[in-house]
């Protein structure tokens, strides 16, 4: 176990407008739209910061029990996904308040603004953490496991405070958890990602752990 906290700042992944549109809801997207997207991109630019805070976790899995040194896990799809795995990385990621800002301003006085905001907030921290899933495993020249974060599956949502106590993220990049374990910023991660596989063979599909198969972001 590493007992290390360590931190990377990323520079702007690009954007990808065809999944912001589908985060939006949006099947097709006019003249209007599109001009709404890309007006919204370049407001919000300027307010969006990439961080990550993580560790690195030797992990031994028995049964549907994973442990991790500090703490352990009950899940058997997290089992299932750390399968084959001896560490794993814990880790926390944000793209910053100054989105959730833009949020609740144009909530209150265009709709549709704060809607595009959304979307664009969910591709951003989506955007953020393939970057540092590619990051790690370019850094430590092994697989990653498709990332795993509390409330997939059977994991259960409480596991925030497991993920918080080794993280210690309010103080890495400024990342809370309230008492009913919203994240805030909001549009905020905690995942982990097991080490191991070759790459070639790396699974990357986030949807693979969800029973919702009529959900309207699921990947496919």
């Amino acid at each position: 176990m590493n007992s290390v906290i360590l931190n990377k700042t990323f520079t702007e992944p690009p954007f990808c407008e065809k999944e912001i549109l589908r985060y939006a809801g949006c099947k097709e997207a006019d003249g209007e739209i599109t001009a709404l997207l890309k007006s919204c991109i370049n407001e919000i630019k300027t307010e969006l910061t990439y961080r990550v805070c993580y560790r690195l976790f030797d992990v031994k899995i028995r049964d549907d029990i994973c442990d991790f040194g500090a703490f352990t896990l009950r899940s058997k799809d997290l089992s299932f996904d750390l399968s084959g795995c001896k560490s794993a990385i814990l880790f926390a990621a944000t793209v910053g308040v100054g989105i959730d800002r833009l949020i609740a301003k144009y909530g209150r006085i265009s709709p549709s603004k704060a809607l595009m905001f959304q979307a664009i907030g969910a591709e951003r921290i989506e955007a953020l953490c393939d970057a540092f899933c590619a990051d790690i495993s370019k850094e430590y020249n092994i697989g990653t496991k498709p990332r795993f974060s509390p409330g997939y599956g059977d994991l259960p949502l409480a596991a925030q405070k497991d993920m918080f106590a080794v993280l210690s993220p309010e103080k890495q990049i400024g990342l809370t958890l309230t008492d009913s374990l919203l994240m805030s910023p909001s549009k905020s991660v905690t995942a982990i990602v097991g080490l191991g596989g070759k790459k070639e063979n790396t699974i990357t599909n986030k949807c693979a752990f969800c029973d919702n198969k009529d959900c309207t972001f699921r990947g496919v």
